[in-house]
């Protein structure tokens, strides 16, 4: 395989693979949070901060992997 083609399949399986962990996170977080909401409704003003700050972190690592993928992909 040339060069360029080995670049284009290492920054999709970066992307592919790098995503997984933040989909599964971001999906766990949210059914976590509306069981708590269902058990609880009072409690939303205490979940919703935690709540905000678990799905930034969570996204982060989504967005760290893309940085890595752009970079195997044009550097």
């Amino acid at each position: 395989m040339e060069v360029e083609t080995m670049r284009l399949l290492a920054s999709a399986v970066a992307i592919g693979i790098g995503a997984i962990g933040p989909a599964i996170g971001l999906g766990m977080i949210g059914s976590k949070a509306m069981e708590a909401l269902g058990r609880n409704p009072e409690a939303s003003d205490q979940i919703f901060v935690p709540l905000i700050l678990s799905l930034a972190f969570t996204e982060a690592l989504g967005i760290y992997a893309l940085v890595v993928a752009l970079k195997i992909m044009f550097v």
